[in-house]
């Protein structure tokens, strides 16, 4: 499975941004998703995590009520819509599947990984 992460880019506070992740290679239809950051000088940390049929999500406290995961089985594709985003958004954004089934916030849960888009936040 490769993964293709785009939609970053340059944004003001209090914008949006919707991310993608475009996956190939097999159909990760049956596979649950999630995306993690890094921002400069910090460890990678989970945002957001989805199971395969869409039916249960979980997000960090940070971007909980802001940010919105989601997939569509049939374009093989995982979203993250980012709202009123903050500075402190501002980070490496990295999307990731894994045939384990449920939301998994841990990264060594994850099997997958996309080579990263980058999301600056401007105040």
């Amino acid at each position: 499975v490769q993964l293709q992460a785009s939609g970053g880019g340059l944004v003001q506070t209090g914008g949006s941004l919707r991310l993608s992740c475009a996956a190939s290679g097999r159909t990760v239809s049956g596979y649950s998703a999630g995306w993690f950051r890094q921002a400069p000088g910090k460890e990678r940390e989970f945002v957001a995590a989805i199971n395969w049929s869409s039916s249960r999500t979980y997000y960090s406290d940070s971007v909980n009520g802001r940010f919105t995961i989601s997939r569509d089985n049939a374009k093989n594709t995982v979203y993250l819509q980012m709202n009123r985003l903050k500075a402190d958004d501002t980070a490496v954004y990295y999307c990731a599947a894994t045939s384990t089934s449920g939301v998994r916030q841990s990264s060594s849960d994850y099997v997958y990984w996309g080579q990263g888009t980058l999301v600056t936040v401007s105040s």
